[in-house]
């Protein structure tokens, strides 16, 4: 599969709307989810907007495919800046789990190709959080799973 040019993707849209003080305005692709915890998703940024602020419960790793990816990565203890980088088109890393971050596309959006590996329990990958560090949401092996069946 060419994940650049291949039309027959399905895209799970978010969009918050005023919900949020900052731009949310992203998109999913779940390329391949399996029992063993194993899952790859693809994820495309609009340009200049964010992804829900979020800390990483499972073992991941990324590349960027197309566009900058632009990460600030905050201290959920203080909820201060620990500081900023951007990422361009081949870059890649590896992350393990408690990872605490925001994640923007840069000016022409951003398209990153995510290998995420949760194999305890219900699979958790990913918690949506609120400023203070609180949980929104968690998305979980387990409902991915129970979706694609």
């Amino acid at each position: 599969m060419n994940l650049l040019k291949n039309t027959n993707l399905k895209w799970k849209h978010y969009n918050e709307g005023d919900k949020f003080d900052y731009p949310i305005n992203y998109s999913e692709s779940i390329l391949d989810a399996r029992e063993d915890g194993r899952l790859e998703i693809l994820v495309k940024w609009e340009p200049n907007c964010y992804c829900h602020f979020h800390r990483h419960t499972a073992e991941i790793s990324s590349v960027v495919l197309e566009g900058e990816l632009h990460v600030t990565d905050i201290d959920i203890k203080t909820g201060k800046e620990l500081g900023k980088r951007v990422r361009v088109v081949g870059d890649f890393v590896h992350k393990e789990s408690g990872d605490v971050h925001m994640e923007q596309g840069g000016p022409n959006g951003a398209l990153v190709l995510f290998n995420i590996y949760a194999p305890e329990g219900e699979g958790k990958l990913a918690e949506s959080l609120k400023k203070d560090g609180s949980v929104i949401s968690a998305s979980t092996m387990a409902r991915i799973l129970r979706k694609r069946k």
